[in-house]
């Protein structure tokens, strides 16, 4: 390896400017991620100011490179091979785009993981997005100008940011078109980190806050440090390697594993000294304290989600998929993003997302974006909630694909797509490390789940997958049960509509209102039900009540309702038309109780014929406030073939009221469970004999509803007819 001049051959200018162009605008990007360093992208901006200026000096110079492949040159290289690797400080071998070609143990170490996990991806992916801009242009500022700089660092430790001081120096290697660049990483000139690992900087806890001791930062570590695979670690061994490194040292009795565990070289004259045999079992019991703190923490996060998803009497899937996010931005990530497909994956509707599903996957829609509570990150996350997840962007592969992926350090900024203003969504609120899961109930995938992070308590690794993976699965297990639910409610409500009457028919001389109240509690349909339809004399109306509820239920109330309302067509009396419904119900498994009246209208006057089966009396509230209960009787229909309605007939005058009520009215119950029952009913109809029909039903809603709390344990429905004035018309 040895320097070449200066000089640019003519047909890399293009490239060059290409090039030029890009950091240009990772300079610009760099600027506005969060707590940018400034100084060092103005100084990344002035050398690249130098770089074009030498560009345009060269322009039709030629310099190839050098070539060889003698047996001396290749023996050489081994040589300097075997110095590289056992160099003792990390050491990069970058090509002239900020790919690393290779990394020494010592490089390995610093990052806390393996040479193949380093190998073959950007260097800039190691470096926290404050200085990544800065960094590349200058690599290639040494890469024109062969002058050695030297560039402040924060690498992406695996348990926390490490500060270094790189030196990059151009070299030339025999069989390379094109000039390399080897990195140096020294101590900061402050130092990173304490010797005092209470102070340094920790990685979560199960609260989401620091705990009080962790690992400290390394700028150099331990030669000895063990080469795993970043992505194949857990949380524990990331956070166990860096605490171990003291114990490493004890054990090792070398000045370089002191040096790794502490950040500070002893005199050069100091003896290797073994600590005590407690010491060292302190050391090591430490990084097996850790491991067991992790694996507590994620069972600690998968226990709460569980509580949270399922501590609500009615599954609701906004409430569920915010909670989530917002543990999860809390515990395990800075950042949490939920997408979901817009299916409400009932019967009958197509299975929404995932690569099973036939032609094109429904469109993922942004549902929830959580991250810290500072200002800017506020707005950044309303913004973020806008941003929908397009085709190619990370969240939308993970979901049509139904595959899990982790991206321990960031290369490509653009994974989670890319705002409004141009700028990569990853950029704008600066992470470095990213995970995504499906969200999936086993048939198919309805969403996705995204964690990001900045990587102040290292990057994601597989445990943290595995326990968003988890969390994915109890997500879409609510989530599907709320959209069942949900679509039951959907169909109990049509059937619902179906049992009752749109609107009601006006009668000459009178005045009618209904009103229908549905169980607090539930999604089944209800079997109360109630008519206005003519008769072979006049007008009737009936209201009943279906034993139990749910589509079987709703069925029986159809059959009951639409016989009454034929059998009416040729019957006069309601307790012949009960006794054709009651034969009607017997092949069904249910009863029903019932109300009718048969109403002949004169002048200023309605008489009033009534059959009863089983049902609560009919009321009449006089027009001055006066009350009675017209007379009880019958049995439900449905029970016998023997059937004989309860009758009576009742003569209405001008302002009388007629009320047909439900057992919903009477057995509704406060919080001591005493029913609200006959009394305060007719206070509620006495206090607004006055008022309309529709008033005295609205008094009678208000007082059901301020005694049991509104909560209504069964449907109400109730019927009111007057008799009016007659029109001078």
């Amino acid at each position: 390896m040895h320097d070449q001049p200066d000089q640019l051959e003519p047909e890399t200018v293009t490239r060059e400017i290409s090039e030029l162009e890009g950091r240009i605008g990772e300079l610009r990007q760099a600027a506005g991620v969060p707590q940018p360093d400034l100084r060092a992208t103005l100084d990344a901006a002035l050398v690249e100011l130098e770089l074009a200026l030498t560009v345009l000096r060269t322009v039709g110079t030629e310099h190839p490179g050098e070539q060889g492949g003698s047996a001396a040159a290749e023996n050489e290289r081994r040589v300097l091979r075997t110095v590289f690797q056992d160099a003792p400080v990390p050491l990069f071998l970058l090509d002239r785009n900020t790919t690393v070609r290779r990394v020494n143990r010592q490089a390995a170490a610093l990052l806390g993981t393996s040479a193949g996990y380093v190998s073959g991806k950007q260097f800039t992916a190691f470096c926290d997005m404050a200085t990544r801009a800065a960094v590349r242009s200058q690599i290639a500022a040494v890469v024109r100008t062969g002058r050695r700089h030297p560039v402040k660092v924060r690498f992406l430790g695996r348990d926390h940011p490490v500060d270094a001081t790189v030196t990059l120096a151009r070299v030339w290697i025999r069989g390379e078109p094109d000039p390399m660049v080897v990195a140096a990483a020294g101590p900061a000139n402050a130092p990173a980190a304490d010797p005092d690992p209470s102070l340094a900087k920790p990685r979560r806890t199960a609260s989401g806050r620091a705990p009080a001791a962790s690992a400290p930062s390394t700028s150099a570590p331990s030669t000895s440090a063990p080469a795993t695979s970043a992505p194949a670690t857990s949380a524990a061994t990331r956070t166990a390697s860096a605490r171990g490194a003291s114990a490493r040292a004890v054990s090792d009795g070398t000045a370089s594993a002191r040096t790794a565990a502490t950040g500070t070289a002893p005199p050069p004259d100091a003896p290797a000294r073994e600590e005590p045999p407690h010491a060292r079992s302190t050391h090591a019991a430490q990084p097996e304290d850790e491991a067991v703190a992790t694996i507590v923490h994620r069972m600690d996060v998968l226990a709460t989600a569980s509580e949270l998803l399922l501590d609500e009497p009615v599954f609701n899937e906004t409430v569920a998929i915010r909670r989530c996010a917002r543990l999860l931005a809390a515990e395990l990530a800075d950042w949490a993003f939920i997408d979901l497909t817009g299916g409400n994956g009932g019967p009958g509707s197509p299975p929404p997302g995932g690569a099973h599903a036939v032609g094109t996957p429904p469109p993922l829609r942004r549902q929830v974006v959580m991250g810290p509570e500072d200002e800017r990150s506020v707005e950044a996350a309303r913004m973020l909630e806008e941003v929908e997840p397009v085709q190619g962007s990370l969240p939308h592969t993970v979901f049509v694909t139904r595959q899990s992926a982790l991206r321990p350090h960031l290369e490509n900024l653009d994974v989670l797509g890319v705002c409004p203003d141009g700028q990569p969504v990853c950029g704008k609120i600066g992470v470095t490390s990213v995970l995504s899961v499906p969200i999936e109930d086993g048939d198919r995938a309805i969403g996705t789940i995204t964690l990001a992070a900045s990587g102040e308590y290292g990057p994601f690794d597989l445990m943290d997958l595995g326990v968003v993976q988890r969390l994915g699965r109890y997500l879409a297990l609510v989530i599907r049960a709320a959209r069942l639910y949900r679509r039951r409610a959907e169909v109990a409500e049509t059937l619902q509509a179906g049992l009752l009457p749109k609107t009601l028919p006006a009668i000459p001389g009178v005045s009618v209102a209904a009103k229908y109240l549905t169980a607090t509690h539930g999604s089944e349909v209800g079997g109360d039900f109630y008519d206005v339809f003519r008769t072979e004399s006049g007008w009737g109306l009936i209201l009943g009540d279906v034993c139990g509820k749910g589509e079987d239920a709703a069925a029986v109330t159809a059959a009951a309702r639409h016989c009454a309302r034929l059998a009416a067509r040729w019957k006069t009396d309601p307790g012949d038309v009960l006794g054709i419904v009651n034969e009607a119900l017997m092949d069904e498994d249910r009863f029903v109780t019932a109300v009718m009246a048969g109403l002949t209208v004169e002048t200023e006057r309605v008489v009033v014929s009534l059959g009863t089966a089983g049902h609560p009396p009919a009321l009449v509230v006089r027009a001055d406030g006066v009350i009675r209960s017209a007379s009880r009787g019958g049995v439900p229909l449905g029970l016998f073939e023997d059937f004989e309605a309860g009758q009576d007939t009742i003569e209405l005058g001008v302002g009388d009221t007629l009320i047909l009520h439900s057992d919903g009215v009477l057995e509704a119950c406060n919080m001591t469970r005493q029913e609200f029952g006959q009394e305060r009913l007719l206070e509620a109809l006495a206090g607004h004999a006055g008022a309309t029909p529709a008033g005295m039903l609205d008094a009678v809603e208000d007082a059901l509803l301020d005694f049991c709390d509104s909560d209504l344990r069964d449907d109400v429905s109730m019927l009111a007819l007057r008799v009016e004035q007659a029109s001078l018309d």
